[in-house]
């Protein structure tokens, strides 16, 4: 049973399902699905599509790079059948599986390592921003005391004279 890779998602195709296209080249395009040969029909760029696996791959969002995807390709090239050597990759698949879901997570934390306080960075811009929305301008002039508290930055030497406008 060989499974095939959609051209335009890089998605697995098994045995009975998707369109193959056959360009006047010889060459072979096989889609999972009617939107991926629509896309394709469509001249559509699949590293500019967010939901194909380029995409994913050049924008960083996927690992790209790794010593499990050697193996799956190993896995789909057929060999002459040899009992000894099929056992042997039946026990090793389940091992490279765990091993690739790993690092995949550990990519997905690296990847969202910031993320959690840019979002509270952006929501307490946000709220700074539209405090009047929050509470009544008329209640923040009688009590001032329930504004946010400025945050204080602090600027080196060099910053502060680098930033002073030039005198002429």
């Amino acid at each position: 049973m060989r499974l095939e890779k959609c051209w335009f998602c890089s998605s697995t195709i098994y045995p009975g399902h998707g369109i193959q296209f056959v360009r006047n080249d010889a060459k072979i395009f096989r889609f999972c699905r009617s939107k991926c040969h629509k896309n394709f029909k469509m001249k559509r760029n699949p590293r500019k599509v967010k939901w194909t696996k380029a995409y994913r791959r050049v924008h960083g969002k996927d690992m790209t790079q790794d010593s499990t995807f050697e193996f799956e390709r190993k896995r789909n090239r057929p060999e002459r059948y040899d009992r000894n050597l099929a056992e042997n990759v039946l026990k090793a698949i389940p091992k490279i599986d765990k091993i690739r879901v790993s690092r995949e997570e550990k990519h997905h934390k690296n990847r969202m390592k910031g993320k959690k306080q840019k979002l509270q960075m952006e929501a307490v811009k946000e709220l700074e921003q539209g405090i009047s929305l929050v509470k009544a301008p008329s209640v923040l002039q009688k009590d001032p005391s329930l504004t946010l508290p400025k945050i204080k930055v602090s600027v080196s030497q060099q910053q502060a004279q680098e930033n002073h406008p030039m005198e002429e």
